[in-house]
């Protein structure tokens, strides 16, 4: 990749995409294609081909997503499985039909099988059941995969895929009901020490182990992907490393100052039990993560804190 190359950053409003928007500016890019929902809808094919027609991208970074915790993915599971197809399908056809040279799409660890052994290694995708709660999400972003797979089969494009672990930071949402459960807590246990409440209530029973990746972390692997791997199936994007939910709460509060008592609900879903991948593959191909947990989440609660517009804060 030259540096003047023209390349799609598709979704550069979202937490990846800016993010990645940042770091590419950073690497020296010079010609970088952006486009707001306003100006191109992804779920229209035909403004799709006309944009790609006319842009004529050389390369394409597909991280627009319509994303969202359990609540979100329970509530529109029709919204993010159709939103998603037609996102992933029209831009990878596009890409396809317009002789792009090189294009990563990005996915998520959910695509994986519930109950997959951990940690969680490329080859046990479609192996077993999906989780409940974001099934329609994980199915639409299985899809994307399997069809650069079978563009790079069939007419022998240059599509690769990365999958990351949960991933935050600046630019995150932090809206409580369609929120992943870091920025929640963050919020969570940020609006109570305002409010000075006695308790927080989180979700499930804690058990759950997760794994978190700071966006910019993942910024850095997806602009070292697109430069320097070439292959079929996804490729894992992690830490190594995972925490109990129950864990990552103490964690959140003591980064936030909270002085009051978690409280867990189980009446709520949990989702997946465990989801940890293996990033051996990556980590073989010369890349590794930079920033730890409590240091990520200081920068992110400091971000949120300047960013919430909170009168009481």
């Amino acid at each position: 990749m030259n540096k003047d190359s023209r390349l799609y950053l598709a979704g550069h409003h979202g937490l990846v995409g800016s993010a990645i928007h940042r770091r590419l500016q950073v690497e020296g890019f010079t010609n970088i294609l952006v486009r707001t929902h306003a100006e191109l809808d992804l779920r229209d094919q035909g403004a799709v081909n006309h944009f790609f027609g006319e842009a004529k991208p050389e390369y394409v970074i597909l991280a627009a997503a319509r994303v969202g915790g359990i609540l979100a993915n329970s509530t529109y599971p029709a919204d993010f499985l159709y939103d998603n197809l037609m996102i992933g399908t029209n831009i990878i056809h596009s890409a396809y039909r317009f002789g792009v040279r090189k294009l990563l799409n990005l996915g998520s660890s959910c695509i994986y099988p519930r109950l997959a052994p951990q940690p969680i290694k490329e080859e046990y995708l479609l192996t077993g059941i999906l989780e409940s709660t974001n099934r329609a999400y994980a199915i639409a972003k299985i899809t994307a995969i399997e069809l650069c797979d079978q563009y790079r089969v069939q007419y022998g494009c240059n599509f690769i895929s990365a999958m990351p672990t949960n991933l935050y930071g600046p630019g995150d949402n932090f809206d409580l009901q369609s929120s992943h459960v870091l920025p929640a807590l963050i919020r969570k246990f940020h609006e109570a020490k305002l409010r000075e409440h006695k308790t927080v209530v989180v979700w499930g029973t804690g058990t759950p182990r997760r794994e978190f990746l700071h966006v910019v972390d993942l910024a850095e692997a997806a602009v070292f992907l697109l430069q320097n791997f070439s292959g079929a199936g996804p490729v894992n994007v992690g830490v190594g490393e995972d925490i109990t939910i129950a864990d990552l709460a103490v964690l959140v509060k003591r980064v936030v100052g909270f002085q009051g008592e978690i409280v867990f609900d189980p009446s709520k879903p949990d989702g997946t039990p465990r989801k940890l991948l293996d990033v051996s593959k990556l980590k073989k191909l010369g890349w590794a993560p930079r920033i730890g947990l409590e240091e990520g989440l200081s920068m992110t609660y400091a971000w949120f804190k300047s960013h919430s517009g909170n009168p009481l804060d």
